[in-house]
């Protein structure tokens, strides 16, 4: 597949982009910092985003490799370490309020297309949180997914306190808020907090193979089912109504039901 280069990222320091007809791929790419997610990320997800909104494809979000520290010219994969502690002592109310992180966490998750979150490594804090923003988590077994955010005196405010209940029921998420507990790859896998393990040097492919199954489908029809998935329960049937009406009326329905008609009389 051609790359396309209609968003220039040229300019980004904290993101790796690579664009494709019906997918990106942004690495985060800070690996000094272990992936911190900084006010520099944010804003060039904001930037991802915008152009995602206008031009909807599938996202999908990866660390980068970073150097271990105990064993100097071996490395190993990191999702996003979590906030950057830095940056993060010197806020004050204002700026949580702000929502830096919440905010965009939501419109990642608010996406018209799905996101896969390809994670390796580390996935603590607002990395976590941000993985938690994805439609799809696949991860490596070298997963190490939490919220430490209780043990530096702040609370996991980027989604983890709604998303997780969701996601793998209360006493877990409890677990995760407010002891500390930390994720390996097997447990997040039983929880189905991730659906796929794969061996590092396999999970880009991994990746890739999922975005290829979403692209095989129709996308107006995908986009609608994803907006309809995430309405709350008081909204439906009504709007599954509304949208399947759309959709009968797209050419998409009718070309793709006769190549099943066809197939069928072969």
């Amino acid at each position: 597949m051609s790359a396309v280069t209609g968003f220039d990222a040229s300019g980004f320091t904290a993101l790796r982009i690579e664009e494709r007809e019906d997918r990106v791929h942004a690495k985060m790419d800070r690996p000094a910092v272990r992936n911190a997610i900084d006010e520099t990320m944010v804003d060039e997800f904001h930037a991802l985003c915008a152009h995602l909104e206008r031009n909807p494809k599938i996202l999908i979000i990866s660390g980068t490799e970073v150097e271990s520290a105990k064993e100097p010219g071996k490395s190993s994969g990191i999702f996003a370490s979590g906030a950057d502690i830095g940056q993060l002592r010197e806020r004050r109310r204002d700026d949580a309020l702000r929502g830096v992180n919440s905010q965009i966490f939501d419109r990642i998750h608010r996406l018209p297309m799905p996101v896969i979150a390809a994670i390796d490594g580390y996935a603590l804090g607002g990395g976590a949180e941000l993985a938690y923003a994805a439609d799809f988590r696949i991860a490596t077994p070298k997963l190490k997914m939490g919220q430490p955010e209780t043990n530096l005196g702040i609370t996991a405010a980027a989604g983890a306190q709604w998303r997780l209940k969701e996601l793998v029921g209360e006493p877990v998420a409890l677990e995760l808020l407010l002891a500390g507990r930390i994720l390996d790859a097997q447990e997040a896998l039983e929880l189905k907090l991730v659906t796929e393990l794969h061996e590092p040097a396999e999970l880009m492919a991994a990746a890739d193979a999922l975005a290829d199954r979403i692209a095989a489908q129709d996308p107006l029809a995908v986009r609608l089912s994803k907006r309809v998935f995430h309405l709350p329960r008081e909204a439906h049937p009504h709007v599954d109504e509304i949208a399947q009406a759309i959709l009968f009326e797209s050419q998409a329905k009718f070309d793709r039901m006769q190549a099943f008609l066809d197939r069928k009389k072969k």
